[in-house]
Formats: C-alpha cells, structure tokens, sequence
C-alpha cells in the first residue's frame, strides 16, 4: 500500500512538473519573461499562504531561518524560474524538459564537491560521461545554430541551480521541525521579493493578453509552482532526496508529450537519441553500491545474549555444541539435589567435575 502511494505521489508530481514547460511556454506569448518570473512566483507563493491560513500553519520565525530560506529561493525559485522563463524563448518546452533532467548530474557533482559523496565509482563515472554527452547531442554544436545556443544553455543553467537549492533545503531547512507547508510558502514569498526589483528590466511593459494565455499564466503559478513545490518539498521529508529524484525519469517524457500534442513541437531524433543517453546516464548515477558481505555486522538474535548462542555479544565465536545451555528447572518443580561435598575437599568447583 505504502509503496502504491508512493508510485502515485511520484507520478502526480512528474506530470504536474513536467506541464511546467508547457505553460511557460503560452505565458510567454504574452508576457515578458521577467514578468512570467515574477507572476508564478507571486501566484504561488499566495496560493500557499491560503493554504497555511486554512490550515492553521505559520511562517517560520527568526533571522537565521529567514535568511536560509532566502539563499534556497534564489537557487531553486528566483533563479532557475527567471532561467527558464528567458531560455523557452529560443528553444522549445520539449527540450527544455529533456535538459532539465540534467539536474541529478548537477548534484552527484556538487554533492562528490562538498563531500556529501563519498566517491564516485566506475558506473556512476559512465552515467557522468553518457549524461552530458546527451546534452551535447541535444545541443549539435556542430549544426549551424544547435539547438537554441544561449537559451540551452539557461535551461542547463536551471538545472545546476535546482542542484543547489535542493542540496541546501535537505542540509539546512528540511528536518529542522518546520512544517514543509510553512517552509514552502515561506520560500515562494522570499522569491516574490528577490524577483520583485527585476521588473524594472523589462517587467513594466504593457499587458495584452488573451483567455488562454491568462489561463496558462495561472495554472502556472497557482499548480505547477505552487502546488508542484510543495509536493517536492514533503517528498523531500518523506521520501527522501534519493526518492524524490525518481521524477526525473517521468518529468522529460511528459514535457515532451505535451509540447508535441499540444503545441505540436518539432521532436527531431537527433534530440530524442539525446534524451535517452541523458536518462541512461542519469540511471547508472543514481545506481547503489553493491553490498559488501564481509563487512556486513553480525546480526544477534534475540535472547542471544541470555542463551550464549551463536552470534551473541558474550559467544562472538559461537557456542559450541556440545557446551549446550543448562536449562532452569521450571517454577515449582525441586531441582536436581546438590552434590555432597566430601570432607577436606576444597570449595573451588573441582568435586562437580569428578
């Protein structure tokens, strides 16, 4: 049951994730990429304020709190949003997703960088290799013009700060007995304010903006910001960084989907090989270490301790057979009668062995 759950929170996730790409893409038709930045910022972070006042949650208090939330909204809000937002302009929402499964790259680096891995074996060294000579395949630099050249770029550029944040929420904001409800609607506020003073570059241009692009614009605010963060960050507490990646694999494929049937984007082969060998590398980095059995600690049985049998604290060699336990005589049953000791014999045992 637990794990039907899981699937299902992951597959909610993945696909609620993966149609971020999808709405960037019609907001842009309309508004500036600063001024898409800013309005899923503040779209979500108010949706989660509402949720925290209905459910009686309040934001975390104190200058230290604060100010680690205000480093982990410009890494995993502020601005990988603002790199998104500026890199679907020149690539499409399809590769956008394809290239932001480069995220788990980013933090197998970063994590082997601040040692957090302890080291890299040789699969994960492969899946390294193979995942960003997928996103040189997506790239073509060899083509005249590749695949979008700087937005590319900006979209892998998001990725390595999604890495970031992400490292520095479970180090330093997750676990620490703050709701993750709190913590989620507190981040998306401290994005508000950092996005907030770009809006003079480009964010103060007039709106002409039709149903559906209004639509998308909050959707993508109010769902695949708001709702979709806070699924992350309980995934996060619950399940685990390690869990929580699993989205990865979902999260290329549904962008991919939705840019083709929705907006019926272009999906050359060239980029689909590349999204494969980018999946590819990034299963053999999230591969554990095989078991080692001659380091594996001896499991004690219980009662082991009591009995002497193998395996026990006080028998680390274990008990020989034919040194059995001597069994107590139940409650109320007269034990086996002492064994006289002859006369002069000395009081050390010695007769019981005769």
């Amino acid at each position: 049951m637990d794990r039907g759950r899981t699937g299902v929170r992951i597959g909610v996730l993945a696909l609620l994730w993966g149609s971020t790409f999808l709405w960037i893409e019609v907001a842009l038709e309309a508004l500036t990429p600063v001024q898409v930045t800013f309005a899923r910022c503040l779209l979500g972070a108010v949706t989660l304020l509402a949720l925290c006042r209905l459910s009686g949650r309040r934001l975390p208090r104190g200058s230290a709190v604060w100010g680690r939330i205000v480093v982990a909204a410009f890494f995993c809000n502020a601005l990988p949003f603002a790199l998104f937002s500026f890199g679907q302009q020149s690539i499409d929402s399809g590769v956008a997703g394809v290239l932001n499964a480069t995220t788990p790259l980013w933090s197998l680096l970063l994590g082997t960088a601040v040692g957090t891995e302890r080291g890299l074996r040789p699969a994960r060294v492969v899946g390294l290799l193979l995942g960003f000579a997928g996103v040189v395949l997506i790239f073509a630099p060899w083509q005249a013009g590749g695949s979008g050249g700087w937005g590319a770029l900006a979209i892998v550029g998001a990725a390595a700060g999604y890495a970031v944040g992400f490292l520095f929420m479970s180090r330093h904001l997750v676990g620490k007995g703050i709701p993750t409800l709190a913590l989620s609607a507190a981040q998306l506020t401290a994005a508000t304010v950092l996005t907030a003073p770009t809006l003079a570059a480009g964010g103060l241009t007039p709106i002409e903006i039709t149903p559906r692009q209004l639509i998308a614009t909050v959707v993508l605010g109010v769902v695949a910001t708001g709702v979709t963060f806070h699924l992350t960050y309980r995934n996060i507490a619950a399940e685990g960084a390690t869990q929580t990646a699993t989205v990865g694999y979902l999260l290329p494929v549904v962008s991919v989907v939705l840019g083709a049937v929705v907006l019926h984007e272009d999906f050359s082969l060239r980029v689909a090989l590349g999204m494969a060998v980018v999946l590819t590398g990034v299963a053999l980095t999230r591969r554990s270490a095989p078991a080692d059995p001659s380091r594996a600690r001896r499991v004690t049985r219980p009662g082991a301790r009591r009995a002497g049998l193998p395996g026990s604290p006080r028998d680390p060699a274990g008990a020989r057979p034919e040194e059995p336990a001597r069994a107590r005589p139940p409650r109320g049953v007269p034990g086996p009668p002492p064994v006289p000791r002859r006369r002069g014999a000395p009081n050390d045992g010695s007769h019981a062995a005769r």
